[in-house]
């Protein structure tokens, strides 16, 4: 059988397990009152630039990318529960965005592109999905979730029968 040449990969900020098992009891009590599918625990993340099928070959190049950011590290508080009705997803938001995540986000996708990658670029919107084929019926107060931002990764994705599974490829400390 022979290796892939390819891997769908995207940046991204990664929970702690302390934000993790938060994430995952604010998943519970969403997942009461608008049903749907709850996301697993251990593939929860802030997706930061969404690189797609990226060639495996140039995997050291984007390391390169990663570890020339100057990003200082930030607090994301995650204060806002909604949903995208268009396409079923409940997700968790910060009511407003840090500067310092913008800056993150901007600078990852100026130097993507300087080094001729190739990314998704929609306009950035920062969530965390919870559920999938979920319907918001209503609001559920839930208690924000700081999150100290320290960090964020590289992943790899792959199908599996069981959904996704990811790799981290590389992680890159902020600025403290």
């Amino acid at each position: 059988m022979s290796q892939p040449t390819h891997q769908r990969m995207f940046f991204a900020l990664w929970p702690s397990e302390e934000v993790r098992r938060a994430l995952w009891q604010a998943s519970g009590k969403l997942h009461q009152v608008w049903s749907g599918r709850r996301t697993k625990p251990d593939t929860l993340h802030m997706t930061l630039v969404f690189l797609g099928d990226v060639e495996l070959a140039r995997l050291d190049e984007l390391r390169k990318v990663a570890a020339s950011m100057d990003t200082r590290r930030f607090g994301l508080n995650l204060n806002h529960a909604s949903c995208w009705r268009h396409n079923k997803v409940g997700f968790l938001s910060p009511q407003e965005s840090p500067p310092e995540l913008l800056r993150l986000v901007y600078g990852l996708e100026d130097n993507l592109e300087a080094a001729g990658f190739a990314f998704d670029e929609r306009s950035y919107k920062p969530h965390l999905t919870l559920l999938r084929n979920t319907r918001c019926t209503t609001q559920v107060p839930l208690a924000p979730i700081q999150w100290d931002i320290e960090e964020f990764v590289l992943a790899g994705s792959s199908l599996t029968d069981h959904g996704p599974s990811y790799q981290l490829l590389g992680r890159w400390p902020l600025k403290a």
